[in-house]
């Protein structure tokens, strides 16, 4: 909407003559300094110049803190998703399991993505399927907040599992 940063409001305008548009975007005419500052104050507004190129210069009546507040924000960057790994064993108690999964749905809900991995030690990796069981029971428990996005992967003695925010 504005190309420039550097803004000229009320008193620091220098144009004796202003073509002014209000608050709703309607076009008020051509009208003196004096005259749009007085328009600004009935409606407790700022006098903002918006493009001091044009001739004569043109004028906005408008909050400027408002304006200001909507230019930073939409500058502001957005929350950028992040990978985080959950790491759990076969062996795991249950109750560690249900705060690993709260957890894992803090950083759904922050529109991260959860790899939970399983590490297998020794003999562990003959039983698999346990492993397997238990990441579909945390895929299952975060179903409401989260899709699998890649399945349960075996990769030597890690399994893992890939879980997305819904949208």
């Amino acid at each position: 909407m504005f190309i420039s940063q550097e803004y000229r409001i009320n008193e620091r305008i220098f144009a004796k003559q202003l073509r002014v548009i209000d608050d709703e975007g309607a076009q008020l005419g051509i009208l003196t300094k004096e005259e749009a500052l007085q328009k600004a104050r009935q409606l407790e507004l700022d006098l903002v110049e918006v493009a001091p190129q044009a001739d004569p210069p043109v004028c906005r009546l408008m909050n400027f803190g408002k304006f200001k507040y909507r230019q930073k924000k939409k500058t502001h960057k957005h929350h950028a998703s992040q990978l985080k790994e959950l790491r759990v064993r076969p062996k795991i108690d249950p109750h560690d399991l249900q705060t690993k999964t709260q957890q894992a749905r803090k950083f759904l809900q922050r529109k991260d993505k959860v790899l939970v991995n399983m590490i297998f030690r020794g003999r562990e990796r003959a039983h698999a399927e346990l492993g397997k069981e238990m990441l579909m029971k945390v895929a299952q428990e975060l179903e409401d907040v989260a899709k699998v996005e890649k399945g349960v992967t075996l990769d030597g003695r890690k399994m893992s599992l890939l879980l997305a925010p819904k949208t």
